[in-house]
């Protein structure tokens, strides 16, 4: 349970109290909430030592989701992405270690359902991190050394995929994405792109991105109470990552608190 990303100017103040210094933000957050969306790959390549740094400011048990390079989601399309794959798993990501959640691949809402550019990608994802440790050595130039393919020891790599077009809720889609035990997200986006609630993995990841407005609004009393039931019914076939996206007014650390207790992790 936890947020979208950590470093927000506007939460400091209403969220970080005064003291609480950026070098800071992310150890605060974890003293409050068990995970966190890293929000910068999604935006460019990180470094290993960026990773392990995060990785150091939490404690045991925290687990980070990463948001994969729009580069390859939203660019590429998801087309010709073995290379582009590569550097995103050779930046760092595995560097994680024990605290490395799911991956995140968020499309954009033009993107639409095409069974065989699907199918082609999911193939490509690495299901352990010893296979993700493999396809990054196929690396580019973009990547200078081979530090971020350290890993520790061999444990399964989750993937979640956030359609944003009404052309995913196809069978042929979901049966792909079972085949590939990759979860569809359930995201809660006050009506901006469609809902799906279609469980293909043997885990569940929500994003819930604003109840009434996109990015803004916050979840009232009675939302929170509805988001727990449906937690607390997928909870019981599986793991469930749920991560608030409604930042803007400094909601997404309250409500991903009332969630967490709610749900007896506060």
């Amino acid at each position: 349970m936890g947020t979208s990303g950590w470093v927000y100017p506007p939460w400091r103040g209403p969220f970080y109290p005064k003291g609480v210094t950026q070098k800071r933000e992310l150890a605060y957050l974890a003293e409050r909430l068990n995970s966190v969306e890293i929000n910068g790959t999604f935006y460019a390549l990180q470094r290993p030592a960026s990773f392990v740094s995060w990785a150091g400011q939490t404690p045991a048990g925290f687990v980070f989701a990463t948001k994969a390079p729009r580069f390859i989601t939203h660019m590429k399309r998801l087309k010709d992405a073995e290379i582009p794959v590569a550097n995103f798993l050779a930046s760092g990501v595995l560097r994680l270690q024990e605290k490395l959640g799911p991956i995140l691949w968020q499309l954009p809402g033009t993107l639409r359902f095409d069974a065989e550019v699907l199918a082609e990608f999911l193939a490509l994802l690495p299901q352990s991190t010893v296979a993700a440790a493999k396809l990054g050595a196929r690396h580019d130039d973009r990547i200078k050394d081979d530090e971020g393919l350290r890993i520790d020891e061999d444990r399964p790599l989750r993937h979640a995929l956030e359609p944003r077009h009404v052309s995913f809720q196809d069978e042929k889609c979901l049966r792909l994405l079972r085949d590939h035990n990759v979860a569809m997200v359930v995201a809660d986006t006050a009506k901006t792109w469609p809902y799906f609630e279609e469980l293909t993995a043997d885990f569940t990841y929500a994003r819930l991105h604003g109840d009434e407005e996109l990015y803004v609004s916050g979840y009232t009393d009675e939302a929170l109470d509805r988001w727990a039931k449906k937690v607390r019914k997928w909870h019981r076939r599986g793991d469930v990552h749920v991560y608030f996206d409604n930042d803007a007014k400094v909601r997404a650390p309250v409500d991903a608190m009332g969630l967490s207790q709610r749900v007896g992790l506060g």
